[in-house]
């Protein structure tokens, strides 16, 4: 179960970030983008562990000015949403995009 609460995690965060104009959010916005369109409740030092993991994937890229993590959506990142490539480790995203 805790194996594919992080999966679905890591699902979200891409689809938040491929929702932003410049492809980015901090990681404040992404706990709460977490809660509200997974349910998924848990602190911003778990946010940052998937990011850090999302980054060793080659998903994001990371900034850290201060406390915030800053994360930006990569290509790899994106071919994974458009379900171009599968990266293991991270949902799939279903074929309409929902």
């Amino acid at each position: 179960m805790a194996q594919r609460i992080r999966e679905d995690a890591r699902l979200i965060i891409l689809k938040e970030l491929g929702k932003q104009t410049d492809e980015r959010l901090h990681s404040g916005q992404l706990t709460a983008a977490l809660y509200a369109y997974g349910g998924i409740d848990r602190e911003r030092e778990w946010v940052h562990g998937e990011l850090d993991w999302l980054a060793e994937m080659g998903a994001v890229t990371l900034t850290k000015p201060g406390s915030v993590v800053i994360a930006t959506l990569t290509e790899k990142g994106a071919r994974h949403l458009r379900r171009a490539i599968a990266i293991e480790g991270i949902s799939r995203p279903s074929r309409g995009g929902e």
